[in-house]
């Protein structure tokens, strides 16, 4: 691998940034100063040092994102921003993609990779992997819509599996509702159309968590960070390589 390519996918700075951190000598490649971005190097083997910091190669990216409003669960699209786009070069470098996707209109949590293998098996539906949303709902919410989720809601030509409705709060005067809505498929505008069969209408939702992983809530939305090991610790639990 080239040097300022190894350098962008360990997050150091873009092409151009890394190509001036090599000529202001401020890189080496076991013990010595390299001038070179054009060095091939042993990404697995060689010692690199950036800025008083030694790096090492990562084959797997995991991003954490609190998706906002109005951006697409996509890598690239003509119309409208995507997810992809608020994330670093180095994001772009590894071709992560987004595990599952929100609609447009849903902000919240969102896990970013280039693990083909871990997002099989997070999608899975043999997995039944929870996934929780917060939701603010037109209409006032019933123990008799908590009993419909938890049998299941038919739609049309689906039956959903069981799902939780927890009835956070209901605001009588204003006929609104604060709900959380764990499932466990992810079927396409799943929560807003169980919500709809039950004669209610989702004006916000939000994605708490998916599987293991939780809503950073110090991520304002459109921020990201890299997962944690804690984190990471935590996906062991799907058995894949990561």
């Amino acid at each position: 691998m080239r040097l300022d390519k190894f350098l962008v996918a360990c997050g150091v700075g873009s092409r151009s940034q890394v190509k001036t951190m090599i000529k202001k000598k401020q890189v080496t490649v076991n013990g010595k100063l390299e001038m070179s971005s054009k060095l091939q190097i042993n990404e697995y083997e060689d010692k690199i040092i950036c800025q008083g910091r030694e790096l090492l190669y990562e084959k797997y990216l995991y991003y954490l994102l609190n998706k906002p409003q109005g951006v697409i669960s996509a890598t690239e699209d003509n119309h409208h921003k995507t997810v992809l786009d608020l994330l670093d070069q180095a994001a772009r470098d590894k071709e992560v993609f987004p595990v599952g996707r929100l609609d447009i209109d849903t902000h919240g949590l969102l896990l970013l990779t280039n693990n083909g293998a871990l997002a099989h098996a997070m999608l899975s539906p043999k997995k039944h992997v929870n996934k929780t949303y917060r939701a603010n709902i037109a209409g006032l919410m019933t123990d008799q819509d908590v009993q419909l989720f938890e049998e299941g809601i038919a739609l049309e030509g689906i039956t959903c599996q069981p799902a939780q409705l927890v009835i956070l709060e209901r605001d009588e005067e204003a006929g609104t509702s604060l709900v959380q809505i764990t499932i466990k498929e992810g079927k396409f505008h799943q929560v807003k159309r169980m919500v709809a069969a039950c004669g209610k209408k989702v004006l916000d939702l939000q994605r708490l968590s998916m599987g293991p992983l939780i809503l950073d809530k110090e991520l304002a939305l459109g921020q990201w960070r890299r997962l944690t090991e804690s984190e990471l610790a935590s996906l062991q639990v799907f058995d894949v390589e990561l």
